[in-house]
């Protein structure tokens, strides 16, 4: 008779358990609505509150940032995901974000590589720190397809001397699971630029944590 009240109370104890996530889950939980637009600008209501006007690119104090503006929705970056929402009654259930992140192993040499994407393309990067953008050498970037020359064209000083780069905005850089929009970089022709390397237009929105041979990038925003 004991050993049967320990199972009951195991049993109520789990189920209780499973009533608390799941009330935390829908705690989490923040809807999203789409009920007015303007030429680049949305009226958008974030859980039930009152009505937003944002602009293209706006973010609101959630995360939630304006992408874009079309005749008939809108299209909303939430947790780095891209959603279009139609005007009225189109409405998404965001729960709690969960933190995006990509750990990474130093070589021996103390060099921390990172296998990424650009534009949904693979790539591997070099991690540096030192680099105020994302860096790309112009044999990488023309396998990604960047059309790099439509950038503004500058002059790098490099050890082999000085480089025609050019100045783009990369539509997306993924890394683990962290993706983010829009990202600064920098394209060098010639032989400048051995690798791609991961710079500070990347890691300025990372919180990075190293320790020993092991690194960690989360994303902050």
């Amino acid at each position: 008779m004991r050993r049967a009240a320990i199972v009951v109370n195991r049993r109520r104890r789990l189920g209780l358990c499973l009533v608390a996530l799941l009330a935390s889950a829908t705690a989490d939980a923040t809807e999203v609505s789409v009920v007015g637009l303007f030429p680049n600008k949305a009226v958008v209501q974030i859980d039930g509150g009152a009505l937003r006007t944002l602009s293209v690119g706006q973010r609101t104090a959630e995360g939630i940032v304006l992408v874009a503006v079309g005749r008939d929705g809108a299209t909303l970056d939430i947790d780095g995901q891209r959603t279009t929402l139609g005007l009225g009654n189109a409405r998404i259930a965001r729960t709690a974000p969960v933190a995006e992140s990509a750990r990474l192993t130093a070589d021996l040499q103390g060099h921390f590589a990172a296998d990424g994407q650009v534009n949904g393309r693979s790539i591997r990067f070099v991690v540096d720190t030192g680099a105020t953008l994302v860096a790309l050498p112009a044999d990488d970037a023309r396998r990604v397809a960047i059309d790099y020359r439509n950038g503004k064209q500058v002059t790098m000083r490099t050890a082999n001397g000085n480089a025609p780069a050019y100045l783009v905005k990369l539509d997306t850089v993924s890394v683990g699971s962290v993706t983010l929009h829009g990202v600064d970089a920098l394209v060098i022709e010639g032989k400048g630029l051995p690798y791609p390397l991961l710079g500070m237009s990347f890691l300025n929105r990372m919180d990075m944590k190293r320790e020993g041979d092991m690194m960690t990038l989360t994303r902050r925003y």
